[in-house]
């Protein structure tokens, strides 16, 4: 199962459950339980300038990556101001409260489990009483160790000849860990934001780069996942069906859905990709190739019926 999608600004509408807890806040729902969805959804969110969303508590977690603005996410005694390109984890009942100023904000929400649908006779999303207080907003800092919910893209961490040079330790964007060191392979590289080391326990949320000519083969997975493009131009191919995606699309892959992603272009293209649940230790990529090569092996000289899976019957060959 699989669902493609795109991100249009002017489908995003204010939850039902968040009338009267927030001002100028709208979001348009791209990947859940509506779409085929068991374990995530995928939601871009906005808020005008001036907005606020009132002190929540929620039974699920979630992952922020600012696309624009400034967002000020409180939690946990801590007042962090996020910029493009941050990412905060909020943890499960944790509880927190979003403002934002003259610029206004907008980004990709990813929650794990699936949100619940509105009328459901459940809730998944709790407002207080009262708003947290909130000091002075600092910027996201990795220096700091406090910030463990919170993590900074660098657009030159994808960059493996910057990487291959000494880093400055002052810097702000640099993390001292080696998990989030940028893990590159046949032309691909891999920059984890949302995981374990951010406290995330239900799903993982990473940049993805295609250099020109690289290819991830056709597999699936243990678990779902979701695409959100945003740069250059990238070939998928889904259960056999073949699109082009481009910034602003998003694919969603369901548990034992079959894909493929080619950059047959002389550019770069890049995504935000997102787990959940987060994958096991082994296990986490089916290779159709793998498979196929040992059915060969096992199977030589043995005609199987396409139809059941099984040798045909005695007398039927």
């Amino acid at each position: 199962m699989y669902h493609v999608s795109r991100i249009d600004d002017t489908l995003a509408s204010t939850p039902p459950d968040h009338l009267g807890h927030s001002t100028g806040f709208r979001r348009q729902d791209l990947v859940g339980r509506q779409y085929g969805s068991h374990h995530m959804t995928m939601s871009v969110a906005v808020l005008d300038p001036g907005g606020r969303v009132d002190a929540t508590v929620h039974s699920y977690e979630k992952s922020l990556w600012l696309l624009d603005g400034e967002l000020t996410l409180t939690m946990l005694g801590q007042s962090i101001a996020l910029r493009r390109d941050d990412c905060a984890v909020v943890p499960v009942a944790v509880a927190h409260q979003l403002t934002t100023g003259d610029a206004g904000a907008r980004w990709l929400e990813m929650s794990a489990p699936v949100r619940l649908l509105p009328g459901n006779r459940r809730r998944d999303t709790f407002f207080l009483p009262e708003e947290i207080a909130a000091g002075r907003a600092e910027p996201v800092d990795l220096r700091d160790p406090r910030n463990r919910n919170f993590f900074r893209f660098d657009e030159g961490s994808m960059d493996l000849g910057r990487l291959a040079r000494g880093s400055d330790p002052a810097a702000p964007e640099v993390s001292a860990s080696m998990a989030t060191a940028l893990l590159a392979y046949s032309g691909i590289g891999i920059r984890m934001l949302a995981d374990q080391r951010t406290n995330a326990q239900l799903h993982t949320m990473f940049m993805v780069e295609y250099q020109p000519t690289a290819v991830a083969h056709p597999h699936d997975h243990p678990f779902e996942e979701a695409y959100v493009f945003t740069h250059g131009e990238t070939e998928a191919v889904v259960e056999g069906e073949r699109f082009v995606l481009r910034p602003g699309d998003v694919l969603w892959t369901g548990s034992g859905c079959e894909h493929a992603f080619y950059n047959r272009t002389d550019g770069r293209t890049r995504w935000i990709e997102t787990q959940a649940p987060q994958p096991p230790a082994q296990h986490s990529y089916r290779f159709s190739r793998d498979w196929e090569y040992l059915g060969d092996r096992l199977c030589a000289g043995t005609r199987i019926d396409p139809a059941t899976g099984t040798p045909p019957a005695a007398g039927d060959a």
